[in-house]
């Protein structure tokens, strides 16, 4: 009986140990009740058990300095696993008086945990706010982190630059940088500019006060659509030096290790769409300041030669994101696709370069032919009004070739004015009487009417044979050029990706804009605004084989892959050579 009573006692002690063991805690701890208006107060949320949908109260008559940083700690002490994670604000007073921090929720094994709420008296500013231990409050007060946006207004597709600063001063110094979030930018067309290593400028400033900066990040956007638009956080992990009270053998302070998270909060960019009052038709969306022109190789030449005829775009501005108008010529005139070249730079203030589009052209008869005026269109925002810009009409003299053989027009019309008078003797040469008369008979292969059918099929065959040759060599050697137009085609595309086939990214990333920019040529579409899967149905729609538009797609997708996945297998060769071989088969199937 007594073995039974203290077997019994025992359990019950390992259940209750175990049940307190096992019970939830979640409390708010505040580092002082009582602070002057001038001082700082620290609040924890600490919970015993790893929950998920922390929310803080609001924070009524506090402003947040930081926060929240969490910390997570686990331990094992005589077999017994121990947790705590805890959230931590910093909070100053934004008046005097007596105030309520609400209640936090947290979410724990399904089941809603709140804290207590907490009386706190504010009063008036004391003399000696600043705690010399308190850590926190020396980094919060010695560091920053900023996003500095060139426009927060800007209108649609006008470019803006973010430069995001790190400032920091004396006591701390700042041993190592990482980047916990980093913005995607996914409303705007963006380019990061490099910068190099971060280096310390030791004069920088910031509300007025002399710190020391350090720029961490540069980008250039342009917003693709219009309204209250997002920035997405930076967010970066410091590992913090600075002196604590503790002092070496040699009176000199020793240096405490601190972790810091810091960020630079979401951004608003109110963006501006165009106005549509006096917006013209043909305006593609170009945004900025440019010159326009229609610049000819030569405006003399045979009909069995070639000239150029260039589209040519130069200014500031969004020049890869609009459409370049297009050439308008006579039909006798053969004009292929044309070829795209970008010669643009991304700089702080934007981008700028040229893009020009040159078309081949072909004339087949001889004649004058005017190649008529071309519009182009602009929004400039900084005028906050269109402006529409014309090329030169130009003139191009074809001569020694064939002519369209159309009859002359003024010959025509003298002919028509010379009368036909009847005369009443032009047909008195008909015989109405029929005199039949019987003539020496001939050897008819002596003849001139047998040599004449022996020799006349003869010459027909060869004639036949020859103008049939002609023809076909001429649409052979039209198959040739094509193939060769189509392979330049090709080349010219991917000659961008083919100079920095070493450079995995900048390959990469050349390889996708060259593949985006030819089918934005070819198609008439703009691919930025158009998924994958549309792409593919765009190519099939164009009567382009299903097998060549899924292997075209399928190298977009290696190039984001590899852009955005380092680490998997990758061939840069075989890639530039397979997407050479699709563009010219599509181009010679379209």
């Amino acid at each position: 009986m007594l073995k039974f009573l203290k077997l019994y006692f025992f359990s019950f002690f390992v259940i209750l140990t175990f049940n307190l063991q096992a019970q939830v805690s979640f409390d708010a701890k505040v580092s002082k009740k009582r602070l002057g208006l001038n001082e700082r107060l620290r609040i924890d949320f600490e919970m015993n058990e790893n929950g998920d949908n922390f929310n803080p109260p609001l924070f009524k008559n506090f402003q947040i300095i930081s926060g929240p940083q969490q910390a997570v700690s686990r331990s094992w002490v005589n077999g017994v696993q121990s947790f705590s994670k805890t959230y931590t604000y910093f909070l100053t007073p934004r008046s005097k008086g007596n105030f309520t921090i609400g209640q936090a929720e947290v979410t724990i094994n399904g089941e809603i945990y709140k804290t207590s709420p907490i009386e706190i008296e504010v009063t008036n500013a004391v003399k000696k706010p600043n705690d010399p231990n308190n850590v926190e409050g020396q980094i919060d007060e010695n560091i920053h982190l900023v996003a500095e946006v060139s426009n927060p207004n800007p209108y649609l597709n006008e470019g803006i630059t973010i430069i995001y600063k790190l400032y920091f001063r004396n006591p701390i110094s700042v041993s190592d940088v990482s980047e916990l979030e980093t913005p995607s930018y996914g409303d705007f067309w963006s380019h990061l500019i490099k910068i190099g290593r971060a280096e310390i400028n030791m004069r920088g400033t910031f509300k007025g006060e002399s710190y020391n900066e350090v720029v961490w990040r540069k980008a250039v956007l342009y917003p693709q659509k219009s309204g209250n638009l997002i920035l997405e956080p930076l967010t970066l992990d410091l590992t913090l030096s600075l002196p604590s009270n503790r002092r070496d053998l040699f009176g000199r302070r020793i240096l405490t290790q601190s972790q810091k998270t810091i960020t630079t909060g979401e951004k608003v960019i109110k963006v501006k769409d165009l106005p549509k009052k006096n917006k013209p038709e043909n305006f593609s969306g170009a945004v900025g300041k440019f010159d326009f022109d229609l610049i000819l190789n030569k405006n003399t030449l045979k009909a069995s030669e070639s000239f150029q005829a260039k589209i040519k775009v130069r200014g500031k501005g969004n020049l890869n994101l609009f459409n370049l108008p297009s050439i308008n010529v006579p039909n006798t005139l053969e004009v292929y696709e044309p070829e795209h070249n970008e010669k643009v730079k991304v700089t702080l203030s934007g981008i700028q370069g040229t893009v020009e589009d040159s078309y081949t052209i072909v004339p087949q008869f001889q004649g004058k032919y005017p190649i008529p005026s071309i519009e182009f269109t602009y929004f400039d925002p900084k005028l906050e009004a269109y402006k529409t810009l014309f090329s030169q009409e130009l003139i191009v003299d074809v001569y020694d070739g064939p002519t369209s053989g159309l009859p002359s027009v003024n010959s025509g019309l003298s002919k028509s004015k010379n009368s036909i008078v009847p005369n009443d003797s032009s047909f008195r040469f008909i015989k109405l009487d029929t005199k039949l008369q019987q003539k020496n008979q001939k050897i008819f292969w002596r003849s001139y009417l047998f040599w004449a059918l022996l020799f006349i099929p003869i010459v027909l065959i060869i004639t036949s044979i020859l103008i049939k040759k002609y023809i076909l060599n001429q649409t052979e050697d039209l198959t040739i050029r094509k193939q060769k137009r189509a392979q330049q085609l090709a080349k010219k595309y991917l000659s961008s990706a083919k100079k920095v086939i070493q450079d995995q990214a900048k390959f990469y990333e050349a390889l996708e804009r060259a593949l985006h920019n030819y089918l934005k040529a070819k198609l008439k579409i703009e691919t930025t605004e158009l998924s994958k899967s549309k792409i593919q149905k765009l190519l099939n729609d164009k009567g382009i084989d299903k097998q060549i538009s899924s292997e075209y797609v399928e190298v977009i997708e290696n190039c984001e892959r590899a852009r955005y996945a380092p680490g998997s297998s990758i061939n840069t060769k075989e890639d530039l050579e397979k997407s050479g071989e699709l563009i010219s088969k599509i181009d010679r199937q379209i």
